[in-house]
């Protein structure tokens, strides 16, 4: 190599990073100068992924936290151009919400099949932390699924692992009790019923990072191979590897633990953890896993989100996880099938409200009441009622949302309410929290009806301006990008009136803690009082801008 060729090589590696993020923004899956896909491959609020494949397809679960239905399911023939095919709980039976705190719920779900069945294993958290693992069951990913099969294990982020004698293994990060110590535990049991045919055996603290969780075991080439996440599910969050000849071990830790991290690294992709691996069609390894991205002053606010990452994984030896240990935002190699797929979700997106139900991405707040929502009363519209619960109630207010995917976006919806007494309200909601939440909406202000922006931050509660409105129809409009949401009111002319602008850091993760991504939402309530006025929503509309 000359010397003109390592200077330009040496150049190119230290600003690697830069490079990164000047391509981040590109759809590189699209483009004829690179031939590859773009990190996230499930963009939003969709963490936690865990993934199985059956022939040529594969099947993906995520975390659902707080809201109805639970467990949105995915399928793809390449791994990265996913189609939502339904929520795998999708019944109050199968998961009651009721009092369900922000960021409890449901935790870290687990994907398997096994002789024909597919199975889903997860955590219900409720109260103040206590753990509740079940597990149900299908012939068809998309449903219906089986009523709850529970395991007496405690902890989160439970797996299950088939071994090649016919026993079953479920795995989690508690034995008997949440204040057991954070390690990865397992016991054999009878998968008809759950019941558990072994004492519970503690197999492996980790590689020594904090907040061991999300255990999934393989085997493969004599060993058995068991993946945890570590670290926090924040910038320290990381992916390591421990193994061993016999399922009870001992296991050793992988030499070059952590095998994904991307902690200290200049990427746009960051907190990548929380992993699960399967082997393609054509013998390749890959890992799915959350990350986040970023915003300004390294603030995230649209969640965790679902990621690609290729791993070399030679018999007998460590898996590598794309050849560094780190992810990227753009990635060169590409999974089979990768050029027969399309996009399988289509954006823009908007819905006219002519279907009979609403599509799998929306989702509501713990478990509705059904009678306050309808496709059908008034034809081409979304009928909301209001009950008596208020936006910031650990209740479930007639709230229906989609998840924000994208920074750079515009939503616009047509809403038409006349409230009947100054309690009543009804519009668009941008939803963190029940604690942090920004709202749109239209109500009574003296003898005026007006279109009103309000913040909420916890104790901080503040209308920041009010517009009469004359028109019976009325169109809400909002518009996003990485700093700023910018609220609008557009008038008889066409035209667009601000309203106001809101920072969105301060309905960042690190502001306002837990695990969940800010979610769109169209709202009613009566604030106290089940609401006399209904609210009729003509039709919704989301558009991404930085594709």
């Amino acid at each position: 190599m000359t010397y003109l060729s390592l200077v330009i090589v040496i150049t190119f590696m230290r600003f690697r990073h830069l490079l990164c993020l000047l391509f981040c923004s590109i759809s590189f899956s699209h483009s004829p100068f690179a031939q590859g896909y773009q990190n996230p491959v499930i963009p939003g609020f969709y963490p936690d992924p865990s993934i199985c494949r059956v022939g040529n397809d594969y099947y993906l679960v995520n975390s659902s936290f707080e809201y109805f239905p639970g467990v949105p399911i995915w399928h793809s023939i390449d791994m990265v151009h996913w189609k939502q095919i339904g929520n795998v709980l999708d019944r109050a039976s199968q998961l009651p919400l009721a009092g369900c705190k922000p960021s409890n719920g449901i935790y870290a779900p687990t994907i398997r099949y096994h002789k024909g069945t597919f199975y889903m294993v997860v955590t219900l958290v409720t109260g103040d932390r206590e753990y509740h693992n079940f597990y149900v069951t299908a012939t068809n990913p998309a449903g219906p699924w089986s009523e709850p099969i529970s395991v007496a294990q405690n902890g989160i982020d439970p797996s299950l692992f088939f071994d090649e004698d016919g026993r079953s293994y479920f795995v989690s990060n508690r034995a008997h009790k949440p204040s057991d110590p954070r390690a990865i535990y397992q016991s054999e049991i009878d998968i008809k019923t759950g019941q558990l045919l072994s004492p519970i055996k503690e197999l492996w603290k980790g590689s020594g990072g904090s907040y061991v969780e999300s255990p999934h075991m393989y085997k493969k080439d004599g060993y058995y191979y068991l993946q945890t996440a570590e670290g926090g599910t924040a910038y320290g969050h990381s992916v390591a590897i421990a193994r061993s000849t016999n399922i009870w071990g001992p296991y050793e830790s992988c030499p070059h633990n952590p095998i994904l991290t991307n902690r200290m690294s200049y990427s746009p992709i960051q907190g990548t953890g929380h992993g699960d691996m399967v082997q393609a069609t054509d013998g390749s390894w890959w890992m799915v896993h959350l990350a986040f991205r970023p915003a300004i002053d390294g603030i995230h606010f649209i969640g965790r989100e679902t990621c690609l990452t290729p791993v070399e994984w030679p018999a007998g030896q460590w898996p590598v996880v794309n050849k560094v240990g780190q992810t990227e935002a753009f990635i060169s190699q590409t999974p089979p099938n990768f050029s027969q797929s399309k996009v399988a979700y289509q954006l823009p997106y908007k819905t006219d409200f002519n279907e009979p139900t609403l599509g799998y991405d929306w989702v509501y707040l713990r478990n509705p009441d059904s009678a306050n929502y309808s496709l059908s009363e008034k034809n081409g519209f979304l009928r909301l009622k209001g009950s008596a619960a208020s936006l910031n109630d650990l209740l479930s207010p007639t709230f229906v949302a989609k998840r924000q995917q994208h920074f750079d976006f515009e939503l616009r919806t047509s809403l038409r309410f006349k409230p009947s007494n100054m309690q009543e309200e009804a519009g668009l909601m941008l939803m963190m929290t029940n604690l942090f939440h920004y709202d749109l909406f239209i109500h009574q202000s003296g003898n005026r009806k007006v279109v009103a922006l309000r913040y909420v931050l916890d104790s901080l509660h503040q209308t920041v301006k009010e517009i009469p409105l004359t028109d019976e129809a009325t169109t809400l409009v909002v518009k996003g990008n990485k700093k700023l949401y910018s609220f609008y009111v557009q008038m008889k002319d066409g035209s667009l009136q601000l309203v106001g602008n809101l920072n969105t850091r301060f309905l960042g993760t690190e502001v306002t803690g837990g695990y969940n991504g800010v979610l769109l939402g169209l709202y009613a309530t009566g604030n106290g009082k089940p609401a006399k006025s209904n609210a009729y929503v003509d039709w919704f509309s989301y558009t991404p801008l930085d594709q």
